[in-house]
């Protein structure tokens, strides 16, 4: 059952204590690293053979593949996915940034260039956990910021195919080139190159502790979006939401991991014990009871505080990866709410909205980096390049300057660098 744990009666440490991961891959990870690094092909192909049981030969998804893969679903999912992917566009195209020159004092230009990374890597889970919804939130910016070649990777099934949905959802995101191929491996894969699978310069999406150990081991040699943590759902309500729906969002993200996290916090301590006696009632209907029992038991809590103030504060200093503001004129409280990876405004926006459809993106942080770390977007594929311009006129007048602020830092080369173009004259 959920704990549930009334403000400033408890410990702060009890209420704002976070699932910490106990167990180490570092080695394990270093280890896949260096082998896809030396053996390229041959080790991905080993490695597939090991954990994802398939036997293959050639890791390239096909076109053949691709399209028998888009027959294969339900021509309504595939609509479903071309509204989704609309969305995302349109969401996303607004994000997308403008180069800018200054030219206001005379013989100066400066300016910034605004330049797609030239490839980008996406991981995208395979097995029980396939998300397509992954594919559209992290292919589709991609393609918004101008980047030639996005590149997927994803673990095959044992009969060595990729969940038709999974393609289904590239096709319509426009991703260039598919491998089969998952875990670590595929993460040193997307980094260093080898034989079929090219370098890229980013890479994005979610995985398991071996893909985000591996994300955090190969970043440097690539960019990469961010290392997520188990998913995360908080929900701001008063004693006016019906305790039904609240249940029902909590379980939306518990169903995700055992180590998922669903918090409650609210000025109601009606609310408090109605939720809590939905959410019994409500978890053994799921498909992934288990799931989300242990998740909502070891890692849910419910928090009572005396006013939304306080409740906002406690958000605040959580930072979840989800919030839903299931309030009263939720618009009221935006600007109050700092720390939050997406949030979801009223009693009629459930977080799966945008988990799948909304537009805005799904791939956020988790684990308190909300407080300096953004959601995936159109930023993650560009990098900005400066340039300026001087004649000598205006170098002239500043030169001087410049020397003086070198030499004040025992840099007399910089000095003479602004200033000997002067002494011809």
């Amino acid at each position: 059952m959920i704990k549930i744990l009334k403000y400033n009666e408890v410990d702060n440490a009890e209420i704002f204590a976070r699932f910490e991961p106990t167990s180490s891959v570092e080695d394990i990870v270093a280890d896949i690293i260096a082998n896809v690094r030396k053996n390229g092909d041959k080790a991905l192909l080993e490695y597939t053979a090991r954990f994802d049981k398939a036997a293959l030969s050639d890791m390239r998804v096909s076109r053949e593949e691709i399209d028998d893969a888009v027959n294969s679903v339900e021509p309504q999912f595939v609509e479903i996915l071309k509204k989704a992917a609309e969305n995302i566009r349109k969401f996303h195209t607004a994000q997308k940034r403008q180069s800018f020159i200054i030219n206001d004092t005379d013989g100066v230009v400066m300016g910034q260039k605004i330049i797609p990374v030239d490839r980008a890597g996406l991981y995208v889970p395979g097995g029980t956990a396939a998300y397509p919804s992954t594919v559209l939130m992290d292919a589709i910016p991609a393609k918004i910021a101008g980047v030639k070649e996005v590149v997927m990777v994803t673990p095959p099934s044992k009969d060595g195919k990729v969940n038709p949905a999974i393609l289904s959802a590239a096709s319509v995101a426009g991703v260039d080139k598919i491998f089969k191929v998952g875990g670590a491996q595929a993460i040193a894969a997307l980094a260093y190159g080898t034989e079929s699978i090219p370098k890229v310069d980013k890479i994005v999406g979610p995985g398991n502790a071996f893909v985000a150990e591996a994300k955090k081991q190969v970043f440097g040699q690539v960019s990469i979006d961010m290392i997520a943590g188990p998913s995360e759902i908080l929900i701001v309500a008063d004693g006016k939401t019906n305790p039904k729906y609240v249940a029902a969002d909590l379980l939306s993200q518990a169903e995700h991991d055992k180590l998922a996290s669903a918090v409650l916090v609210t000025d109601s301590e009606a609310l408090a014990k109605a939720v809590s006696e939905e959410l019994e009632r409500q978890i053994p209907l799921l498909d992934r009871a288990e799931i989300a029992r242990a998740s909502i038991d070891n890692n849910g809590k419910i928090i009572v505080a005396d006013t939304l103030d306080i409740v906002i504060d406690i958000a605040n200093e959580i930072a979840p990866e989800h919030l839903e503001l299931c309030v009263d004129n939720p618009f009221d409280y935006l600007d109050k709410i700092r720390h939050a990876g997406s949030i979801f405004m009223g009693r009629n926006c459930p977080e799966a909205l945008g988990d799948y459809f909304a537009g805005p993106n799904h791939t956020l942080p988790t684990s308190g980096t909300a407080k300096f770390s953004s959601p995936l977007s159109v930023d993650d594929f560009i990098k900005k390049t400066q340039y300026t311009y001087f004649t000598a006129d205006a170098l002239k007048k500043v030169a001087y300057d410049v020397a003086k602020f070198a030499e004040k830092e025992g840099l007399t080369g910089h000095a003479k660098s602004a200033v000997v173009r002067l002494e011809d004259e």
